[in-house]
Formats: C-alpha cells, structure tokens, sequence
C-alpha cells in the first residue's frame, strides 16, 4: 500500500493579512461604540446584581445589610441568590443544598454555618414567605436594577461589566471569521483570544493562564497520546480488522455506517470525547491502507472518514441523559423552576428517537457531501490482515497499551459516579485521568517521549484551550445571555413568542450558540429565558417539559466549527481536514436537525403526551 502524501496543512500557512484586517477593523470599531442599554443592563445584571440581591434578601430575612449580619445569615442569603439564579425559587431546592453544592458553586461555608442556615430556612420561613422574598429578588435582579441608584464603586463595576460584554462580542467576530477563513494559523487565533481579554482587562495573566488548561484541554492532549500510543504498538491495527473484518463488501459507505451504528448510541450513554479518540487511529489507519500507487492521495476519503467519526458522536448525546452535561443542566433547570422532573428512562423514551433518526440522515448527507476516488476498503483490510500476521501474537507493549487503555475508559465512566458515593475522596475529571493514562504508557515503557512529541498535535490542544477560553467568556460575562435575550426580544414583535415558533427561535438560538461555546454553557444561557417565557404563554402544560428536551438537544448541534465540540477538535487533529469540511456536512445538518426537532415535537411528542399535564 502507498503511504499517504504529506500535504500541506493550516498550520503550513503565513498570515494573509488581506483577510486578517477585515476581522480586526471589525473588533476595533465595535470597542470604540457605546455600549447598549441592552448590554449596560447585562452587565450591571453580572457584575453587581449577586451583590445587590444578596444584600435584598438579608435585609429581607434578618433586617440589616449583608455586611453587618453574622456569617450563617450571609451564607443563608448567599445561598438563596444562587438558587434563584439557577431558577430555584421553592424551599424544598433550598432544603437540599449540601456542602457539596456550595463547593460546586464556590460558595464560602463550614459545615456548622451551612447547618444554621438549613435550620433556620426550615423552622423559621414559611414555604410562601420563602417564595415571596425569591420573586421579589429575582424581580429585582431581572427588572428593577437601576444604574442611577448605585454606589460610585458598583457604577464602575457595572460600566465594566458593560465592556467586558461588548469585548466578548467583538472578539466573538474576530475570532469566527478567523476561524471560517483560516486567514491566520488556528493555534495563534487560540492565543490572540487570551491576549486580548488580557489587554482589555476582562481577565488577569493568571487567570487566562489557569483557562488555557481546562480539563478539556487536559483530556484532549491526554486522548491524543494515548491514540499515539496504539499507532505506534499496532493495536490500532487489531481494533479496526476486529471491527470490520465481518463485511462481506467492505465498501466506505458500510464502513461509515458502522461508525455511525457503533458510535452514536454509545454517545448516549458514555463520552463523546473518549469515543472520538477511541476511533481517530482507526479512521486514519483505515485511510492510510487504502492508498495504492495509482491513487497516492485521496483527501475526499481521508475527510469523509474523519467527519463520520465526529458526526457520529455529536449525533448520539442527545439519547439519554448520561450524554451531556446539557441534559442534566435543561433537567435540573425544569426542576428547580417548575418542579417537573424528567425521569431517565423517560427521557431516552422523548429522545431517542431523535437520535435514531439523525444516524441515516448524517450516514447520507456525509457520503453525499464527500466523493472519494476510493470506494473499496477491501485492500486495506487485506493489507491489515498481513500486518498482523506480521506481527504474531500479541506482544508486552501491545498487552500494556490495552490493560491501561481499559482502566482508563473505567475511569472516565465512573469517576464522576464514584465520587458522588464518597468512594473518590476527590474528584478527578476525565482529563487527569486521560494525562495519567498518557504517564503510565510512559511508565510502562510503550512509547518514549519522542513519541507523544513528533505524534501528538499539539496545535489542536491549544486550539481547543483557545476554544474553552472563547466559550466561557461568552458565559461569564453575559456575553451569551445578552445575545439570547436580544434574538428573542427582537422575535417576540413577529409572533415568534409562544408555541411552536418560540420553541423554533430558542432551538436555533441554542444551536447558533453551542458552536460558539461549550454546548453546557449555551443550554444555560438560552433555558432560562426561554422556560420563562413558556411557564407565562403555556403554564402548566406539555410545552414546558417539552422546551426543555429541545434547548438540549438543540445545544447539540455543534456541527459547523472545529471548537464546536471535543470530537471536532479531535479528529481534526488527523491533518485531513479544514475548516470548511465542517461546513460542507454541518451547515446541511444543522437545518436538518433542527427541522427534525420540530417534526418530533409536534408529532411523537406531542402524541404522547407528557405524564397527565395539558397539550399547549
């Protein structure tokens, strides 16, 4: 077989300046505008609404500011911000906090004052009274903030947190259009995003230095030597003939089914991110064994391969609830808002099918978008069959590679339950224990050095640190919030507020977002605008339940950008692709699977109905 040509990549390019000042006029003269009333109120929302609504419930609750109460009734108030933050405007949420929680929020509380203020909570306040002090905050925070009324030092803080939203904005164009028309190298746009939240001020040196090594990052850096690793010992080889051997017709279209059958399900269910780093080494070797002397390059081929296995993850999370940290947010904003709760087995019951149906419409729209010169794979697995004669039984490095490969994928499943049992003192995070996997291979002597260094991309692990730091700019700052209240307060004039049409707005909204910032974080933004506004046009009925499964799913459509999601990032580490492949297979996607989302809601879910609540 012909060995693969060495292309040139994105990262072979020089800046092209013609395109570069486009993006950057643009970020100028958006710094240099005003801020809008929209954003002035965001920010002063962001920046000092926790203070102000902190000390609203303190006097509320024990009649004096918050700095002149003891910490217990600090701790009570701040806890109670928080909740009506999140939504959860009952007691009952209230009741449940746990030290856990307030770690989970860094809210600053002993175990003793937490105690207090649980019992005081319990005994004390009433379940209307605490429902009257949580509307009259949130009322407060959302409608009532005034700049006017401000102390100079809040009016300073709420004027930044206006620039820092209008920051986020320009470099959310600066950094989109870079990304679209690579007009500089993807790894240096990852580091103009920090270098210009630190010279506007949005964030230190150290904090964008503590960003730029999310868990993410961690994971994705970790993923990729650990897929170093099975290149090197083979075991990439014996997963793939295992895999694949069975087919009667190899052909890339059955190939890419499988990936698509194997893949999205399993999304549903475990991470996505370690499914696309499982599958980047059997993608490309399958690529790499195609190739003859006739036909030394095949870039539609490489691209169809590497697309299937990102699409296929991205499809499956919206399968049950384990597939996302989306799900469980839309799941716990129903509840603590509304009281509603999705069950599990509910919830694959409403999504799956979903799920079912977007595997043969993404299976089709990628072999139709790709039309590679290669159509049999049947060399390749003749040729991989031989490899593996070759190499006999299975060797020490290979054995290793496997047994740290299994205690990892453990990892990843359960770190998160086991913690939540008391069994992991701490909690570990997905990427730790990739980065330690990638030290045990080292350790166990199944790669050196060299190996992770001439193997690994570290251009994509800094792209997608970039990609982290982007995203929760756009979080923090209300950068996100802001635009998801803009759309739909511009939308709402032309009926689209209510029934179907608001459901459609706040699904394309979310899957505009998601592309732009971690699909949690774009669920978070948009589900609260838009659960209230169906609690007001629908109370009561299937449609609330109903917005809330679509926000999540909708949060899954990150198809169009390399930072949409982990396996963007991942498989683009194969040197196959560029940024518009993700355009040519997610822009097509992203108005099927947002039509599909419609469909089901109007027809399977609303058939069904949801538990014994009213149709809408």
């Amino acid at each position: 077989m012909a060995q693969a040509v060495k292309r040139a990549t994105g990262y072979d390019k020089f800046v092209n300046w013609k395109l570069l000042i486009i993006p950057v006029v643009i970020f100028t003269i958006l710094l240099l505008l005003p801020a809008s009333q929209g954003m002035k109120k965001v920010g002063m929302q962001y920046s000092v609404g926790a203070k102000v609504v902190t000390n609203y419930i303190s006097e509320q609750l024990f009649h004096n500011e918050s700095s002149k109460v003891e910490q217990w009734q600090v701790l009570t108030a701040q806890m109670m911000e928080q909740n009506m933050r999140m939504g959860a405007l009952t007691k009952d949420r209230f009741m449940k906090r746990d030290a856990k929680w307030l770690k989970k929020y860094k809210i600053q509380g002993d175990s003793a004052n937490l105690k207090k203020a649980l019992e005081y909570v319990n005994t004390k306040i009433t379940d209307a009274a605490y429902l009257t002090v949580m509307k009259g905050a949130f009322d407060l925070r959302s409608n009532n903030l005034s700049y006017e009324d401000l102390s100079s030092a809040d009016k300073k803080s709420a004027d930044k947190g206006a620039w820092k939203i209008k920051v986020a904005i320009a470099m959310m164009v600066f950094v989109v259009f870079c990304f679209m028309t690579e007009c500089m190298p993807l790894p240096g746009v990852a580091f103009c995003i920090g270098l210009i939240l630190v010279f506007t001020g949005v964030v230190s040196r150290s904090e964008v230095a503590g960003l730029y090594w999310d868990d993410a990052c961690w994971f994705i850096m970790g993923s990729l030597m650990f897929a170093a690793a099975f290149v090197k010992t083979g075991v990439d080889k014996r997963m793939c003939l295992l895999m694949f051997k069975k087919l009667a017709v190899p052909n890339v279209r059955w190939i890419t089914l499988i990936f698509f059958l194997v893949i999205s399900p399993l999304a549903a269910f475990i991470s996505d991110h370690a499914l696309a780093a499982m599958f980047l080494p059997i993608g490309m070797l399958l690529y790499q064994n195609s190739l003859t002397d006739e036909i030394p390059e095949d870039k539609e081929l490489a691209k169809m391969l590497m697309i299937a296995i990102a699409m296929a993850c991205n499809v499956g999370g919206p399968g049950a609830p384990s597939g996302g940290a989306r799900n469980v947010i839309m799941m716990t904003y129903l509840s603590d808002m509304f009281g509603m709760d999705i069950g599990y087995a509910q919830w694959i019951m409403y999504c799956m099918p979903f799920v079912i149906v977007m595997i043969p419409l993404t299976w089709i729209i990628t072999n139709t978008v790709f039309k590679p010169k290669i159509r049999s794979l049947a060399p390749a697995m003749r040729h991989l069959e031989g490899e593996i004669v070759k190499m006999g039984k299975w060797n020490k490095n290979q054995i290793w590679a496997m047994i740290i490969f299994a205690i990892m994928v453990f990892g990843w499943f359960t770190e998160k339950e086991f913690y939540n049992m008391g069994i992991y003192p701490i909690r570990l995070g997905i990427g730790v224990i990739a980065v330690a996997g990638a030290v045990a291979y080292l350790l166990a002597g199944v790669v050196n050095w060299r190996d992770y260094q001439e193997k690994v991309d570290w251009g994509v692990v800094w792209l997608y640190a970039g990609a982290i730091i982007f995203g929760r700019t756009l979080d923090k700052t209300g950068a996100a919030y802001w635009l998801a209240q803009s759309v739909i307060d511009t939308l709402a004039p032309l009926g689209m507020d209510k029934g179907i049409p608001l459901m459609l707005t706040s699904n394309g909204l979310t899957a505009v977002l998601t592309n732009l910032m971690a699909d949690g974080p774009a669920a978070a933004a948009v589900g609260p605008i838009t659960l209230n506004m169906a609690s007001i046009v629908h109370p009561g009925t299937t449609f609330l339940p109903f917005m809330a499964m679509a926000t999540a799913i909708s949060s899954s459509f990150a198809y169009c950008l390399i930072i949409g999601t982990p396996p963007n990032a991942i498989v683009y580490a194969s040197g196959y692709l560029e940024p518009k492949d993700y355009l040519r297979v997610g822009v097509p996607m992203w108005f099927i699977a947002n039509i599909m989302i419609v469909i089901l809601t109007s027809i399977y879910w609303c058939g069904i109905g949801f538990g014994g609540l009213p149709g809408f």
